[in-house]
């Protein structure tokens, strides 16, 4: 894939409800990446919106939540056929329905103790706003969406666009926080795409409580240094961010802006 240009149209969307996504401001954002990308790094992955729809000669997928990524990884390396009919298997297994919530438990509890990455993504499609939620112990525990949640068929047509892109893509999934990640590997002609948890804001995926690293200041600053580093070494990158929110306000993110 060379001379490769950025999507604006036939934009697909994640097959996960992710907290944060971008799906709906894809048009506001892609527009703004370099027309030319060898390497895009999209560094807090979370549903893969942004990196999904970006054209480049390679994509790194990063995220340091180890479950997601294993099963972004199941996703890459099975054709779609095994991935459908390890679902429907399992909603046959265990009469998974939109309101059998013992059934939801019980392969709640069977994810727990195996951790098999295609049953995640079966237990996010029942789960309350088919959310992602581990408590301290590393253990699934989003609550079952009652009447709402389930592998419907809207749900299935994303996952299966979803694994078609993927598959005609070159990608690497990395599991590593930002500081760990190898920057090296990058040159003048790649991007990096950053949408940190917000620091004034607050969701599963950033309280530092479900056995997951938080975002505090500190992290907030050391992503800051790691942008300036980019730009000094002439690799371009992007950052998506809250400078207010309810009355907070993002006094680092501003003061590097205007330093800026």
């Amino acid at each position: 894939m060379n001379g490769t240009q950025i999507k604006q149209n036939n934009t697909i969307k994640s097959p996960l409800n992710y907290i944060g996504g971008k799906q709906k401001i894809l048009n506001q954002i892609l527009p703004l990446f370099p027309k030319n990308i060898n390497q895009f790094i999209d560094l807090f992955a979370g549903g893969c919106n942004v990196g999904i729809n970006t054209n480049a000669n390679k994509i790194y997928f990063n995220d340091n939540l180890i479950y997601l990524i294993e099963m972004y990884k199941a996703f890459y390396k099975s054709d779609l056929q095994t991935i459908i009919q390890h679902i429907q298997n399992r909603i046959s297994e265990y009469n998974l329905s939109l309101t059998n919530e013992e059934g939801f438990k019980k392969i709640r509890e069977f994810y727990n103790k195996t951790k098999n990455p295609l049953d995640l993504f079966l237990l996010i499609s029942y789960s309350f706003n088919h959310q992602i939620r581990f408590n301290n112990d590393h253990e699934f525990n989003n609550p079952f969406g009652r009447e709402r949640s389930s592998f419907n068929a809207t749900m299935k047509q994303n996952l299966e666009m979803f694994h078609n892109r993927l598959k005609q893509n070159s990608i690497e999934f990395t599991c590593k926080s930002f500081e760990e990640f190898d920057f090296s590997i990058l040159t003048e002609n790649d991007f990096v795409y950053a949408d940190p948890p917000y620091l004034i804001t607050t969701g599963t995926y950033n309280d530092g409580k479900r056995g997951f690293k938080g975002w505090t200041e500190k992290e907030e600053r050391e992503l800051l240094n790691t942008l300036d580093k980019l730009n000094s070494q002439k690799i371009k990158f992007a950052l998506s961010n809250v400078l207010e929110h309810k009355g907070k306000s993002n006094e680092i993110l501003k003061k590097w802006l205007n330093t800026n």
